[in-house]
């Protein structure tokens, strides 16, 4: 049956294109839920909006469409602006108040969405932003700015440029943009952060029963989810927060504080005291034991005060502000944390954690990514897409997801194109990693790297191997090959990142370049690379967990949830699917050529390799250095 098309703005279609727009409309069309795999290159993006945009016209929906990073958001959008230049639709992409913000203080002094959002909301309540007040004064320009944004579907970049010139404020411009927009566009949050979610629902006015929501790249949704539901609490917000106290002349909350942090001190001292273990479990009424036996106070009162800390928070956050300083509370936040942490006590999906990873804290880990999702059973239809989803059964089982339809739609490479060779004789297996080894690993990137034409990406199980290969010479010797060697590093902005990626494929266009960093990482999963800018990827590993507890109590909990399988839910699979992520950078259409070469003999096991995509299983091939060299040489010269 040939689908409605009315949103469907090019010319032809991709093979199974109609298949799959199809398929979307009458899942919608019926108020059901879809998990759907479709390979890299396929049009999903547009394919998806195509085949729901007919529905949401007819039954008077909204279309909620989620991504992982920017850049997947800013895509969305340019469907959309393609769209709109066949059929009239509306779209706006929502970012957070940080970075659709005129005002110099929340600037200058928030880093995170929460403080952002106190900030702005004491900012109005003070009458200190210009740029809000001038929405009264300004309202028929407001109003005249909505309805022109409504004719064409904008990036955040241009809503902010008419803002400033009118000196409006371009995050209430959005917000009022997206009330009456078809698509709202944003980042995961606004769906697996309970309050963010909650906070969009009101302000469009709308029920869980008026959206179709879309998870785009939906195999980054189940840490994304956990991240999201998890929280953290360093010792040094808890020490910052007795000054806070005295700052402010609160002599209970400082009293009350110092006698909580002595306990602690007294617990990690006990808990941690091999300075070798990093994490550990504990029961979480110890957090509170030395404080309430000291104070002799009772479970009630314990609550009463954290609750009082929440309200000084607010009103030391309000005072700072007037002030001009950074609008933080560090009792505040504390108070927040451990009401969240005192309300958790007794559920088997979270885990209690000392920690000392990034200085003595304590966590809470989340250990079911499904409660993030559970409001979709209010929502008229849901879809998860990726290329990464096998098995779509077990995605389901995890996410929770009722009433699912499942598609795996086939691969677009031609045989011909793809080529995979594992390496048989070196392994990232912790027994198994030595220098020696990694030299060896040097060897086969740096002789792939030779053969393979212009730009290659090699990308390791983590930062840890990356370091390993770097400290046997890597580097040095990538940089005899003549190409230019790039370097993901931990903890740049995005901003730094696209930088150095947007470099990095430049060199296509000359003699190429190596770009190395990670499985998992924000290159090796949300970045496109077309034509040369990567011709060639070496996945050096598989990047299962190191064996934490948080990892081992992922284990547990999906064991009891799903019986028999979860060691392969919490610890295999997720592994097994960062690595097709990174595969599939090679091939964004049919007619590319890739290689793929795989410094890991696991690859080649049974139970490893049933996770892979056909194309990937079909033309994989073991190989030692000779052979890899013999291969590749075939490969590229039979022509591009």
């Amino acid at each position: 049956m040939q689908p409605d098309l009315q949103y469907f703005p090019y010319d032809t279609l991709r093979p199974n294109q109609a298949e799959f727009i199809e398929l979307v409309r009458e899942t919608a069309e019926r108020g059901e839920n879809a998990i759907i795999e479709a390979p890299t290159g396929f049009g999903k993006t547009v394919s998806v909006l195509a085949g729901v945009l007919p529905i949401a016209e007819e039954l008077g929906l909204k279309v909620l469409y989620l991504a992982r990073t920017h850049r997947q958001m800013d895509r969305v959008i340019e469907e959309l602006k393609a769209i709109n230049r066949k059929a009239r639709v509306s779209g706006v992409e929502l970012r957070g108040r940080k970075e659709l913000c005129l005002h110099n203080y929340l600037t200058q002094f928030t880093s995170d969405a929460y403080t952002a959002m106190v900030v702005c909301k004491n900012l109005k309540k003070l009458g200190k932003c210009p740029f809000y007040e001038n929405e009264k004064k300004k309202k028929a320009e407001f109003n005249e700015l909505v309805n022109f944004f409504l004719e064409s579907p904008s990036h955040p970049s241009e809503i902010l440029s008419y803002a400033e010139t009118l000196e409006l404020c371009p995050y209430d411009l959005t917000r009022k943009i997206a009330e009456k927009a078809d698509v709202i566009v944003a980042s995961y949050l606004y769906a697996i952060s309970p309050g963010i979610r909650e906070s969009l629902i009101s302000s469009l006015g709308v029920d869980y029963s008026d959206l179709i929501i879309v998870f785009d790249e939906a195999h980054n949704l189940p840490d994304q989810a956990i991240s999201a539901l998890s929280d953290r609490l360093s010792i040094h917000t808890l020490n910052r927060a007795i000054k806070e106290a005295d700052e402010y002349r609160e002599n209970e909350i400082a009293n009350f504080l110092s006698i909580l942090g002595k306990g602690l001190e007294l617990l990690f001292r006990e808990k941690l005291a091999d300075r070798e273990i990093q994490e550990t479990p504990i029961q979480p009424e110890l957090v509170f034991v030395h404080l309430m036996r000291t104070l002799g106070i009772s479970e009630r009162w314990l609550v009463k005060t954290l609750n009082e800390m929440v309200s000084i928070g607010e009103a030391i956050r309000e005072d700072r502000i007037e002030k001009g300083k950074p609008p933080r509370s560090y009792i505040g936040r504390v108070g927040e944390f451990l009401l969240l942490w005192f309300s958790l006590i007794g559920r088997e999906d979270y885990l209690f954690l000392l920690s000392r990873e990034k200085g003595l804290s304590l966590e809470l880990v989340a250990l079911d990514p499904s409660k993030a999702l559970t409001f979709l059973r209010e929502v008229h239809s849901a879809f998860f897409i990726s290329g990464t989803l096998t098995p779509l059964e077990a995605f389901r089982d995890v996410m929770g997801i009722e009433k699912a339809k499942l598609k795996k739609f086939p691969r677009m490479v031609k045989r011909e194109n793809a080529q995979v060779l594992v390496a048989k004789d070196v392994s990232t297996r912790g027994e198994e990693r030595s220098l020696q080894v990694y030299r060896k690993m040097v060897d086969y990137i740096v002789e792939a790297v030779k053969l393979i034409p212009k730009n290659v990406g090699v990308f390791t199980a983590s930062y840890e191997v990356l370091q390993g290969l770097l400290s046997a010479n890597l580097e040095v010797r990538l940089e005899g090959t003549g190409k230019a060697v790039f370097i993901e590093r931990q903890g740049v902005s995005s901003a730094e990142n696209d930088t150095m990626v947007a470099s990095f494929k430049a060199h296509a266009k000359g003699n190429g370049a190596v770009l190395l960093g990670v499985m998992g990482g924000r290159n090796s999963e949300g970045q496109d690379y077309s034509g040369d800018e990567m011709n060639g990827v070496i996945l050096v590993g598989i990047p299962y967990a190191r064996p934490t507890p948080r990892v081992q109590a992922q284990i547990r909990y999906f064991e009891r949830k799903f019986p028999g399988k979860g060691r392969y839910y919490g610890y295999y699979l997720p592994a097994h699917r960062k690595l097709v992520q990174a595969a599939g950078r090679v091939h964004r259409s049919a007619e590319e050529k890739g290689s793929i070469i795989i410094l890991d003999y696991r690859v080649l096991w049974r139970n490893v390799r049933k996770d892979f995509p056909d194309w990937m299983v079909e033309t994989m091939r073991p190989v030692d250095l000779a052979r890899m060299r013999l291969y590749l040489k075939r490969f590229w010269l039979s022509g591009p």
